[in-house]
């Protein structure tokens, strides 16, 4: 494919097989093709949600030295519905 979306990007913590899934799949599309990620956790967080350092190391190089970050600063959309449904009620 030539657009790979990851959404809600490291709600929990990688077990082995989920970092080396996503260790394959960042060197296959690395270079070649697009993924964008939308994560609720800064990525700060990231090494840590992906575990076992080099494994992180060598995933977050090529996914965020290469990237364009787009942080969103906003209250979630999701939250403002919610006031204002309760407002409604």
């Amino acid at each position: 494919t030539d657009l790979l979306i990851l959404d809600d990007f490291g709600l929990t913590a990688f077990d082995d097989p989920a970092r080396n899934a996503l260790m394959d799949i960042v060197e296959q599309k690395y270079d070649k093709t697009s993924i964008i990620i939308a994560a609720q956790i800064p990525v700060k967080n990231w090494h840590e949600t992906i575990g076992e350092g080099t494994i992180a190391d060598a995933i977050l190089d090529r996914m965020v030295h290469s990237s364009h970050r787009i942080e969103l600063t906003v209250e979630s959309m999701r939250k403002n519905k919610m006031k204002k449904t309760q407002i409604n009620s």
